[in-house]
């Protein structure tokens, strides 16, 4: 798996942004987001019932990532038909305001080290890269155990300070100085 201070690998894809069929896919890669901070996230499959909790949630947080400079987006392996009807059929996900990646060949998933092996599906990862495109956090949970969004929104805090910052630090506290 590829982890801190490696860089993050090159890739693109096609992704879902509307619920509306004639608007709905937009290419995406990683040359959208050069010179900004990335939050990307992923989720196992479509369809399932962790995932769009952690989708909406995300997606709530969309502006408090937009206002530190970072863009934010989903990743799973269905493709943008599946990530379509899904946006279409459930609640939470009509009115998302972030693109679900389509890693239909897996080769970002596979290139990151998440794609699990036992279920053939990406492996519950966020990653947040700085704007070099090294990456500068990385988390993976258990397939069952959703992600805390605001743990994600403040280790992004702490490292755009670029300074030590201490257990339980959030945005606003002293640093350390040494």
């Amino acid at each position: 798996m590829l982890g801190v201070g490696q860089k993050f690998p090159e890739f693109n894809v096609t992704s879902v942004v509307s619920v509306d069929p004639k608007k709905a896919f937009a290419p995406f890669s990683n040359k959208d987001v050069a010179g900004k901070w990335l939050v990307i996230f992923f989720w196992p499959k479509d369809f399932t019932f962790v995932c769009p909790t952690e989708i909406a949630a995300f997606g709530k947080l969309k502006q408090d990532f937009a206002d530190r400079d970072a863009v934010l987006v989903g990743a799973s392996i269905d493709s943008e038909f599946v990530h379509l009807a899904w946006r279409q059929n459930h609640a939470d996900l009509k009115e998302l305001p972030i693109p679900m990646l389509a890693d239909v060949k897996r080769e970002l998933s596979s290139a990151l080290g998440i794609l699990d092996p036992g279920a053939g599906v990406s492996q519950r990862a966020v990653y947040i890269v700085d704007p070099e495109g090294t990456i500068k956090f990385v988390m993976v949970t258990d397939l069952s155990v959703g992600r805390n969004t605001q743990e994600v929104l403040r280790v992004l805090d702490a490292l755009q300070t670029d300074e030590l910052c201490p257990c339980n630090w959030n945005k606003g506290e002293e640093t350390i100085h040494v």
